[in-house]
């Protein structure tokens, strides 16, 4: 199930087949002149810390432990770059934002990071949002919405651990989050569903990701 979008098979055999080369890690950057050149398509993914951001991206790439995941919240503390091995596109792993068992001078430095990267990357084709189901769109994500309506970056909400809710909240979820995003001019118009447990909207990702 996905919000106003159903996949063809082809679209679905176009992201296994973009995915099917397998990624590699490429470097952790911790200030922007630490970034590859901008020569490559990026897709970013983001959200709040413990989204499950690691996770999704390696049921994504179909590669057990590619990101680092961790029951620690605010892990992932620098841009983790990780590049495909055959075509034309690397995937960043962004620091989480919110909750993190680090210092407050730390944290800012990680979310100046993130403003800096997103509002200067000129090769970042969509920024991932990622969104916990159980608890739904919050303050900072709001907030960081807004950010990438200012600097009119293209944005997709992607609805995680999606197994651990039942189906009618789900749908509730979808349609409570399709109204914050309807007004929102960065935004994409269609949520997607994902589960790094089951696998369940992988394949859909896969192909939006494709279609980029």
């Amino acid at each position: 199930m996905v919000s106003g979008r159903i996949y063809t098979q082809e679209e679905i055999n176009m992201g296994q087949k973009l995915f099917a080369g397998g990624f590699e890690f490429l470097k952790g950057c911790v200030q922007l002149t630490d970034l590859p050149p901008a020569n490559l398509p990026e897709i970013a993914f983001a959200g709040r810390s413990n989204v499950g951001k690691s996770s999704l991206i390696n049921a994504l790439v179909g590669q057990k432990s590619l990101a680092r995941t961790s029951n620690s919240p605010g892990r992932t503390q620098e841009l983790n770059i990780f590049v495909h091995k055959r075509e034309s596109l690397r995937i960043v792993d962004m620091p989480g934002y919110g909750y993190a068992k680090a210092p407050k001078a730390k944290i800012a430095a990680w979310n100046k990071l993130i403003h800096l990267y997103l509002a200067g990357r000129p090769n970042l084709r969509r920024l991932y949002l990622l969104i916990d189901a159980r608890h739904g769109v919050k303050a900072n994500d709001l907030s960081l919405m807004n950010e990438l309506d200012n600097i009119a970056l293209s944005y997709q909400l992607v609805l995680t651990k999606i197994d651990k809710i039942p189906k009618n909240n789900l749908v509730k979820i979808i349609s409570s989050t399709s109204k914050i995003i309807a007004k929102r001019p960065a935004a994409h118009p269609f949520i997607m569903i994902s589960s790094a447990r089951n696998g369940e909207g992988i394949k859909n990702l896969r192909a939006e990701i494709a279609l980029l």
